[in-house]
């Protein structure tokens, strides 16, 4: 009988991401194992076991210390790393060897951008966190979107001292800094725990959310996000999938007892934004578009009549149709398609719908029109684009 593969998971469980990643290396372990697993509960803290006295054959691990890393480095064992630091990838560091899955900074702080930047605020803000390469990779990508649409964003700076990050002297320091913000502001923070931080300091400074300040993070913890008050709206990475790829590329290192000659880099990809009340808002100074727009996005999924909408304002039909052109750069009609398209691709990737209900339940009468819109808009058949995704 072949030996039972014993791998260590340095990998937090106390955030969203990481306990989407354990879950994917389970799923891959109970399809194609058994393996037995060392973890160790809780946050970034970290014990690597003594891996030849345990049998362990393999590691996936966030490695957040030199020690860690020196450790981990000395068991010769196969091992795949979570988010190497441009440090750590540099030639000459021994870490660069390792194969490594990072989530996709880039895209997804480019989606929060865009999520911000759809509900049309004068204003657009980030709040990161020192010493994480995620965080500057995000607040680097955020930026960079904000000023290609014309506007230049507010880079909130953490004290310098360390004793001064410490929450319960940082909360003040950001409380005043979000008070001095011009409003109303996009914000977005480099993950959920700094957008609860974010939703915390603007209590503590009396800030109303979403009407003065929109914040949005990333990780979609759902527990963590629903709890915030108000509810913080998140980029959902796809991390279960990621550790079912990262468990992959391990066993297949292990079955040939080797780190891999060529480090293998693997992505974490961005889902979608899931709106919570903390955007849940159209920031325009025209009152009546704004409100139409808020009609749209909830009822996007129903019949929509321009009756319907003209219900909502106290303006002719022509003058709504000539404001909401104004303001938003796009027709009624076309922003209506919009939402219910991107409806549709968060059924096509996160449920297991078939595509005529996936229609149904994003607002379009049936599956053909469905596909229509889908070739038109995506260049493809929501059926390609579901395997598609999926398959990568």
């Amino acid at each position: 009988m072949p030996d039972i593969p014993k791998v260590a998971l340095l990998i937090e469980t106390a955030r969203g991401f990481g306990r989407g990643m354990l879950r994917g290396i389970a799923r891959y372990a109970r399809l194609h194992g058994p393996w037995s697993f060392y973890l160790t509960p809780g946050d970034f803290e970290q014990a690597l076991p003594k891996m030849q006295r345990w049998g362990g054959t393999g590691i996936i691990a966030r490695i957040e210390t030199p020690e860690v890393g020196r450790a981990i480095l000395a068991t010769g064992l196969p091992t795949i790393a979570l988010d190497l630091s441009d440090e750590q990838l540099e030639p000459g560091n021994p870490l660069s060897r390792l194969s490594e899955i990072s989530s996709d900074s880039y895209h997804a702080a480019q989606m929060a951008a865009d999520h911000l930047l759809d509900r049309k605020f004068p204003h657009y803000a980030f709040v990161g966190i020192p010493g994480r390469v995620w965080s500057r990779r995000r607040e680097e990508s955020f930026c960079g979107r904000v000023r290609a649409a014309g506007f230049e964003p507010l880079v909130y700076r953490p004290p310098r001292r360390q004793r001064d990050r410490d929450w319960d002297r940082e909360q003040a320091v950001l409380a005043d800094w979000l008070d001095a913000l011009p409003k109303p502001v996009g914000l977005m923070a480099c993950n959920d725990d700094r957008g609860r931080q974010v939703l915390e300091a603007c209590r503590a400074a009396k800030i109303n959310v979403p009407e003065e300040i929109a914040v949005v993070g990333v990780d979609d913890d759902e527990l963590l996000c629903e709890l915030a008050d108000p509810p913080l709206s998140s980029v959902a990475l796809n991390a279960e999938r990621g550790g079912y790829q990262a468990a992959a590329l391990l066993d297949k290192m292990m079955r040939s007892r080797a780190r891999a000659r060529k480090p293998q880099r693997l992505v974490v990809e961005p889902l979608h934004v899931v709106t919570r009340h903390s955007t849940d808002i159209i920031a325009l100074d025209d009152h009546e578009v704004a409100t139409v727009l808020r009609y749209i996005h909830h009822n996007a999924v129903r019949p929509i009549r321009i009756e319907d909408l003209l219900e909502q304002v106290q303006i002719s039909r022509r003058a709504l149709e000539i404001r909401f052109r104004r303001a938003m750069g796009r027709t009624i009609h076309a922003e209506i398609q919009r939402v219910r398209l991107e409806r549709a691709k968060r059924l096509l990737l996160e449920s297991e719908l078939p595509i005529p209900k996936v229609a149904a339940s994003a607002g379009y009468d049936s599956a053909s029109y469905l596909s229509q819109v889908f070739r038109q808009a995506v260049g493809t058949t929501p059926a390609r684009y579901r395997r598609e995704a999926r398959g990568r």
